[in-house]
């Protein structure tokens, strides 16, 4: 590793410039993940933090940084929506106009969290990758700055500021997980915290669909990937920025990789168990921990890094989270067309303690017999031991049940 081109003394200046500006978030403790680990585990609450996540913390160092001709120029940034946020949100503190690119479908509160701050929103592409080529173009032809959302030195400093803040908070703690996508959060809490306490794990998690550090670290370098479709749209980052990737290669212990139905699990868990609102990119610390409960060393703090999720998503999220813990079943069963055959089956799921969400009845149908109808069904059952049962008994009465 050569000559850093982010210090510890770095990450202490970042803190000291972002007192009064940000709140120092709470870390709570989780007696469910505790249990579940065998030891103390923690919750560091940046969902909880202005704007929405962690990255405000980045954004306000960068730009408060610029020179004042430099802030004139204007900034110009691409988010899928957290780092979006912060520029803006940071940009309105400090004076400068921001423009921000976004991928087309991009979560719509982001979009107009991003506008009530103050920024102008344009469109480009469909993934964080093509909005950033977008950004940097602009600035060329603008002159505006170009606000990386995580490979600048300033960047990484101000998000490290949050394990500085853990140390503080849970001294006791003896492992950092936390989420990944360019790699600025993983890179800046490693550095701060290793530079204290180098025995301390950090472990850093992706989403299973969009897993760049496993292969870039076994590569050596950062390499491309294309990421599909994910519920965690802010760790969605193609290639990991080049000044993270080296501290994360020297520093973190450990990348992981976690399910959609994982992050819909930890989602709900942190929502009933903690009343903690976060976003499913948020949570891949707490998925990992759910997949592996074993494989982490108590105590453990894991980073909620953002609590910015449309409503819309979160109900989806949630339909998701319920059956992937067994809690939600949704199947197709054949009946018999005849008066009473519907209020039957209701009655009979009634005494089995399954809670009917949703009924379709479909009475006409080419696959249908003239005496048959279908409904689908949408239950709320209480785990997976009474699905198997509502199932077995619904089998027994002789009902057709079919999936998919």
């Amino acid at each position: 590793m050569g000559a850093p081109q982010v210090t510890y003394d770095d990450v202490v200046a970042a803190r000291e410039l972002l007192a009064g500006v940000i709140v120092q978030t709470p870390v709570v403790h989780s007696r469910v993940l505790s249990e579940m680990l065998g030891g103390p585990v923690h919750l560091k609450c940046e969902n909880l933090q202005r704007a929405g996540s962690f990255k405000v913390r980045g954004a306000y160092v960068r730009i408060a940084r610029l020179t004042d001709e430099e802030r004139a120029r204007g900034v110009v940034a691409a988010s899928a929506g957290n780092h979006a946020q912060g520029v803006a949100f940071a940009s309105g503190l400090l004076g400068a106009k921001s423009r921000v690119y976004m991928p087309e479908g991009a979560p719509l509160p982001k979009v107009e969290a991003t506008r009530a701050y103050g920024a102008d929103v344009v469109f480009a592409g469909h993934t964080v990758d093509v909005a950033l080529q977008a950004a940097k173009d602009d600035a060329e032809r603008s002159g505006a700055v170009f606000i990386h959302p995580f490979d600048h030195p300033d960047v990484v400093a101000g998000q490290g500021t949050i394990g500085l803040e853990i140390l503080e908070q849970f001294p006791e703690t003896g492992t950092i997980v936390l989420p990944i996508g360019g790699g600025g959060l993983a890179a800046g809490v490693a550095l701060a915290v290793k530079s204290l306490r180098p025995g301390i794990r950090i472990v850093g998690v992706q989403a299973e669909r969009a897993a760049a550090y496993p292969v870039s670290l076994a590569a050596g370098h950062p390499v491309m990937v294309e990421p599909t479709s994910t519920m965690a749209d802010g760790i969605a980052v193609g290639r990991p920025g080049e000044l993270p990737f080296e501290l994360i290669h020297y520093l973190v212990d450990s990348v992981v990789t976690v399910s959609e139905e994982t992050l819909s699990r930890a989602l709900l868990l942190c929502l009933e168990r903690s009343k903690l609102v976060v976003e499913p990119a948020g949570v891949a610390g707490v998925a990992a921990l759910l997949d592996h409960p074993h494989a982490f060393e108590p105590p453990v703090v894991a980073v909620l890094s953002g609590g910015n999720i449309d409503p819309l998503l979160l109900s989806k999220v949630l339909r998701h989270g319920l059956a992937a813990a067994g809690r939600y079943l949704a199947f197709r069963i054949r009946l018999t067309d005849r008066p009473g055959a519907l209020a039957a089956l209701l009655a009979r799921l009634a005494d089995l303690g399954a809670n009917v969400l949703d009924v379709v009845h479909e009475r006409v149908a080419p696959r249908l017999h003239l005496d048959e109808a279908e409904v689908l069904l949408q239950l709320e059952t209480r785990g997976p031991a009474h699905c198997d049962e509502v199932l077995g008994a619904l089998r027994r009465d002789g009902y057709k049940l079919s999936f998919g």
